[in-house]
C-alpha cells in the first residue's frame, strides 16, 4: 500500500466518528452501484435473449411471407401496379415511448393500425384467400420488425450505461478491498 492512499488525520473520537460515517457512505453507495449493475445486466440480459428469438422467429415469418406472396401472384396476377396507385398513407405506424431502467432511459416502439382496410375487396374476383394470407403474413412480418428494432435499439441504449456502471462498481470494489 503505498503512502498516498492514506488519509492523514489527528487520531480522536471526532475523527473516528467522520470516518466512520465516510466509511459508511462509501458502502452504501458501492451497494447502490452493485445493485444499479445487477438490474441493468439482468435486463442486458434479458434483451438480449429476446433478440435472439426474435430473429429465428423472423427468419420462418419472412419465409412464409414471401412464399405467400409467391402464391398470391401465381392465382391473382400480378397486383403490385393495383396497390401501388391506391397507396394514399399509411396503416400501420409506429409509436416511440420511453422505459426506465434503473435510470437508464430505453426507446420503446410499438405498431399500431390507424384507419380501415381500403384492400378488402381486392382478389375477389380470384385469388382473394391468397391475398388475406398474404397480408397477414406481411402484418405478422411488420410487427417482428417493429419488436425487434425495438430490442436492439434498447440494447444499444443499454450497453454504455452498464459498461460504466460497472466499471464504477468495479473500482469501489478495488478501493474498498485495498483500504
Amino acid at each position: 500500500m503505498s503512502g498516498k492512499d492514506r488519509i492523514e488525520i489527528f487520531p480522536s473520537r471526532m475523527a473516528q466518528t467522520i470516518m466512520k460515517a465516510r466509511l459508511k457512505g462509501a458502502q452504501t453507495g458501492r451497494n447502490l452501484l452493485k445493485k444499479k449493475s445487477d438490474a441493468l445486466t439482468l435486463r442486458f440480459r434479458q434483451i438480449l435473449k429476446k433478440i435472439i428469438e426474435t430473429k429465428m422467429l423472423m427468419g420462418e415469418v419472412m419465409r412464409e411471407a414471401a412464399f405467400s406472396l409467391a402464391e398470391a401472384k401465381f392465382t391473382a396476377g400480378d397486383f403490385s401496379t393495383t396497390v401501388i396507385q391506391n397507396v394514399n398513407k399509411a396503416q400501420v405506424k409506429i409509436r416511440a415511448k420511453k422505459d426506465n431502467v434503473a435510470g437508464v432511459t430505453l426507446p420503446v416502439f410499438e405498431h399500431y393500425h390507424e384507419g380501415t382496410d381500403s384492400y378488402e375487396l381486392t382478389g375477389l374476383a380470384r385469388g382473394g384467400e391468397q391475398l388475406a394470407k398474404l397480408k397477414r403474413n406481411y402484418a405478422k412480418a411488420v410487427e417482428l420488425l417493429v419488436e425487434l428494432a425495438s430490442l436492439q435499439s434498447s440494447f444499444l441504449g443499454l450497453n454504455a450505461p452498464l459498461l460504466i456502471s460497472s466499471q464504477s462498481w468495479m473500482r469501489e470494489s478495488e478501493k474498498s478491498s485495498i483500504g
